[in-house]
């Protein structure tokens, strides 16, 4: 491999529909094997036996594919991260590096033969069709997943944006299979997205670690502070499937003063490197909430170690994805690829999350939540609804009189024409609190524990 030639890490979970996230890392030396370490007797088993395939099996099979179904097999064959990508395969994988692509947005990883979902990735045609992480694929129309590759698997899941597919789910605790028909569809995937949850509360979701994402977390962060005093924020990286390794230390170090963010070892010292922090925290050491689930892997599993192992942020939620290694992308003269994993990274504190995932500080475990009748708690009466009941002597006049007015019975001030505006409201507004617990339990209980850590600081 010449010098010029560019050599990428990526941190995946899984395989991408159409984009594998990759990071230009460093340029690695061509390593000659020297010939007389060949095993020449497994050389020649293997020659017999691509003979005999060629001569006796029920059709004629090119040489070509004989010998790239043995690469694929003898990549995937040393861990679910490392494969083989032609040329087809290896276009897309670059592709992603701008953040569109075209696919169904799901990043998906083999599993007893079949195609188990990471993540779907967020407002992409399998996030909007209700695909979870877990899910099992076992069907891609009518062609069973059992039995074939996964980039077979994935083959058949691409297409021509507009074009339709049925996905048959298995889903832990649903009582029969689940089919879905989604429409494939360009896929531009806004890495980066801040919202305020109340005064003073920030909210910042991570989808996943794009070349770009330290740059618009830096963004967002300053739209929060600019629209008013931020006392504290909610990282979420849930379902995020990772990414770049260079947006991971970038997102990591916007919140760190100084040590270590992650280290990476491999075999040799070109594959060894540590990444620290430079000096300067975005919030000032305001609190931080970090959110987690068994979608968030890899790149989102690097913030969030580093995070916890630093004592800057709190993580809540449930178990991450556990995948600890690093993955690097060597270009072929034939302009294909081989995604081979060579190295492991380790937290801070020098722990190597490999198939243990990261435990969250408080622990959530995903539920439902619903909506009931307040009447039935005491809470639908209160003293100021009572008829003759004392004023409050430090209430201004406008505040007695707005209770009065209430005690004259509530009305719905909202309009017939105003039905479903909040359905419509822009993603930039306020997030409407009173409905986080039915919405999303676990964003409510980090914004619950944010403003009591906010609320401990401030004392």
């Amino acid at each position: 491999m010449s010098s010029s030639t560019r050599v990428s890490l990526a941190l995946l979970a899984g395989v991408v529909f159409g984009v594998s996230a990759t990071l230009t890392h460093s340029v690695f030396a061509e390593k000659q094997v020297p010939a007389e370490t060949l095993p020449l007797k497994d050389l020649q088993t293997f020659v017999e036996i691509l003979n005999r395939v060629k001569s006796d099996y029920v059709e004629p099979v090119k040489d070509e594919t004989l010998l790239e179904n043995a690469v694929r097999g003898m990549l995937s064959g040393l861990d679910p991260h490392s494969s083989y990508l032609d040329k087809e395969e290896y276009k897309d994988l670059n592709a992603s590096t701008t953040g569109k692509f075209g696919g169904l947005g799901i990043e998906v990883q083999l599993k007893d033969g079949l195609v188990k979902v990471v993540s779907p990735i967020d407002d992409t045609p399998a996030a909007k069709a209700g695909v979870k992480a877990g899910d099992l694929i076992v069907k891609i129309d009518d062609t069973p997943v059992k039995g074939l590759t996964l980039q077979d698997a994935v083959s058949k899941m691409r297409g021509d944006p507009g074009t339709k597919i049925v996905l048959t789910l298995i889903r832990e605790n649903a009582p029969a299979p689940l089919v879905l028909e989604l429409k494939r569809d360009y896929i531009k995937v806004a890495s980066v997205r801040g919202r305020s949850i109340e005064p003073g509360f920030g909210y910042i979701r991570i989808s996943q670690f794009t070349a770009t994402t330290g740059k618009n977390l830096s963004e967002e962060l300053a739209k929060l502070k600019k629209a008013g005093e931020l006392k504290g924020l909610v990282l979420d990286l849930r379902n995020n499937p990772g990414g770049l390794l260079t947006a991971a230390v970038d997102v990591s170090d916007e919140f760190l003063n100084k040590g270590a963010i992650v280290s990476i070892k491999g075999r040799d010292a070109d594959s060894t490197r540590e990444f620290d922090a430079s000096v300067g925290d975005a919030l000032d050491g305001k609190p931080l909430v970090v959110l987690v689930n068994g979608g968030s892997a890899s790149a989102a599993e690097i913030v969030a170690g580093a995070l916890q192992d630093q004592k800057r942020g709190v993580l809540i939620g449930s178990k991450t994805f556990g995948k600890g290694s690093v993955q690097t992308i060597l270009p072929l003269n034939n302009d294909s690829a081989i995604k081979i994993t060579t190295a492991r990274y380790y937290t801070p504190s020098g722990r190597s999350i490999q198939a243990e995932g990261i435990v969250p500080d408080v622990t959530i475990q995903p539920f439902k939540v619903s909506k009931l009748d307040p009447s039935e708690f005491g809470e639908g009466v209160h003293e100021a609804d009572l008829k003759g009941r004392l004023d409050n002597p430090n209430a201004k006049p406008e505040e007695i009189k707005a209770q009065d007015k209430g005690k004259e019975g509530k009305t719905d001030e909202k309009k017939e024409g105003d039905k479903g505006k909040d359905k419509d409201a822009k993603k930039d507004e306020p997030i409407n609190v009173a409905d986080l617990p039915v919405n999303d339990y676990e964003l409510y209980e980090a914004l619950t524990l944010l403003k009591g850590l906010s609320i401990t600081q401030n004392r």
